[in-house]
């Protein structure tokens, strides 16, 4: 199974922690490189799941080199969004910086674009945290952050990482269109109903023993759930073909994990988690819909949604990246 990248914080909030010890292999989020930094950024429990094999510090510019290479795509359209957003920015100095970016986090080069540009502001402090960091304003944090987890997915060549997010701005702002005529057709898959988490509350270390002893029902119910997403991407033009086919075995694989769930005595919750899978180049820009209603139906009848949307097409050429998570914590599923 692919690693969880979380964005655009280096600390994934519990309830996506959670969602990535069931459904994945392993967790991942951006890292400063300043060792001193990262200590401080880094909590006690992600390095102990380090030391478990389940947390992966993603370090740009040292082991990840290629999403900050001069020629990549993705540095490209991050450099076209700063340009953007600082030309219909009236005032870029006088905007309120709410956010920060930690400076280590990413290339001298893209830090230089951000403060030439007017976007942010290095802050120069005493304190090892705040004298690493960039002042800047949320949507600047959002488009860089996002545009490097994308960058990172889609250049990765050791491990299969899927872009993840709990801030919708992050989502929208990673994959949005950038121009007219500039973006593709993708499909937009609602799992909240299909992957139950552990409710508010709940231990780690209770996530942690059901993910060993149930580790066959979770395991095949994410290995048929990332099977159908796989199959929607390459047979876009048949998507009901690809349900009906998957039906019998996503319905069991539920039934199996709901039945491990019930037995583990923890309680459960629904919630929003909605996957965009994006079609094979190919065929991007082509994806026509026949009768969604109908596949909207089938879908239901496993226990998820499925609509389309629009995306920024951010394929890299020699390997395509196809997934992108957004889990909304605050939204519950009755």
């Amino acid at each position: 199974m692919p690693t969880l990248l979380y964005y655009p914080l280096v600390r994934p909030p519990q309830e996506v922690l959670h969602q990535a010890l069931l459904y994945w292999d392993d967790v991942a989020s951006v890292v400063p490189r300043d060792p001193d930094v990262y200590e401080a950024a880094v909590t006690e429990e992600l390095k102990d799941l380090k030391e478990r094999g389940l947390y992966h510090p993603v370090v740009l510019g040292i082991e990840y080199r290629r999403p900050l290479d001069e020629d990549s795509l993705h540095l490209g359209v991050l450099y076209q969004e700063l340009r953007k957003l600082a030309a219909r920015t009236p005032s870029p100095q006088a905007s309120v910086l709410d956010a920060f970016l930690l400076r280590s986090k990413f290339g001298h080069a893209v830090e230089d674009a951000i403060v030439r540009l007017g976007l942010g502001r290095r802050i120069e402090s005493s304190e090892r945290w705040h004298g690493a960091s960039l002042a800047v304003t949320r949507e600047v944090r959002l488009l860089v952050l996002g545009a490097l987890a994308q960058g990172v997915a889609s250049t990765s060549d050791n491990r299969a990482y899927t872009p993840y997010t709990d801030q919708r701005s992050a989502d929208v702002t990673s994959l949005r269109p950038m121009a007219h005529g500039s973006c593709v057709s993708a499909w937009r898959v609602e799992l909240g109903r299909l992957l139950p988490l552990p409710a508010p509350g709940t231990s780690t270390s209770e996530v942690l023993a059901f993910r060993d002893r149930y580790a066959a029902e979770r395991e095949r119910l994410m290995s048929a759930t990332q099977t159908m997403l796989c199959d929607l991407r390459r047979e876009w033009e048949h998507p009901a073909d690809v349900l009906v086919r998957m039906r019998v075995e996503l319905k069991r694989a539920r039934e199996d994990y709901q039945a491990a769930a019930r037995a583990s005595r923890m309680a459960w919750v629904h919630r929003f988690v909605s996957v965009t899978v994006g079609v094979t180049t190919a065929a991007a820009g082509a994806l026509v819909v026949p009768e969604l209603a109908w596949i909207a139906g089938i879908a239901g009848s496993i226990g998820f949604n499925i609509a389309t949307r629009e995306v920024r097409p951010l394929f890299d050429r020699t390997k395509e990246h196809p997934f992108s998570y957004l889990h909304q914590v605050d939204r519950e599923l009755a």
